[in-house]
């Protein structure tokens, strides 16, 4: 959907961040929901680099995304995402065994995925000619592939988790997205779980989005 700068759903995110951040700022989780069920947004952009004194009164740790729809205001993607998906059983079912796998699914991407990841990411994108990095990556990259391993044994040769789609997919496959198959083992039918997700036209959509909000370079960015 187009993003309105007149419509009632607001979603705060970064104005700049370098190349490499591009395309995985974790507004790009709120964009892709409301996407998936239609839903009109607009964006309040803000300094990665300056973040305003006040926004921190909204947002403990002055990350983003942070969501503002009427009286109801949000930070922590997961906890945003849950909101949106509560709106449209294409996101969340409505039978109760559906309803609570989707969320586990979510909150497994969350507590038993994520925490690897960024722990990968930190040791191969920032730190990686730290000794300490070197040291701690041999340990870290079995702990990630035996973590994928399990994963890879719940989808099986399914292209969703429960079947259809939900919003633990997408919560899911926007934490795999920050792996690298160049720097360890990802299961194969992993990485076209992945590959599925990318594809979803409204994926796509709030990729673009996101994109378009970037300022070429740090100096334009809004204080």
């Amino acid at each position: 959907m187009p993003q309105r700068d007149d419509a009632a759903i607001e979603v705060t995110g970064f104005a700049w961040v370098p190349p490499f951040a591009r395309g995985h700022v974790r507004d790009l989780r709120v964009r892709w929901a409301l996407e998936e069920i239609g839903l009109d947004y607009r964006t309040r952009l803000i300094s990665a680099v300056e973040r305003p004194t006040s926004y921190f009164g909204e947002q403990p740790y002055g990350q983003v995304p942070y969501y503002k729809e009427g009286d109801v205001e949000i930070f922590e993607s997961g906890a945003i995402v849950l909101h949106i998906a509560e709106k449209d059983e294409r996101l969340l079912p409505r039978d109760p065994v559906g309803r609570v796998r989707a969320q586990t699914w979510l909150i497994s991407a969350l507590n038993s995925m994520e925490p690897y990841i960024m722990n990968m990411v930190t040791i191969d994108g920032f730190c990686a000619d730290q000794e300490w990095a070197l040291l701690r990556r041999p340990a870290q990259v079995e702990m990630m592939e035996r973590r994928l391993q399990h994963l890879s044994v719940a989808l099986g040769d399914k292209d969703w988790l429960e079947g259809r789609f939900t919003v633990g997919d997408l919560m899911m496959v926007e934490a795999l997205r920050n792996l690298s198959a160049d720097r360890l083992s990802i299961p194969q039918n992993l990485q076209d779980y992945v590959a599925r997700g990318e594809a979803r036209p409204a994926f796509q959509a709030a990729l673009a989005a996101q994109l378009a909000d970037f300022v070429p370079d740090e100096e334009g960015v809004p204080a």
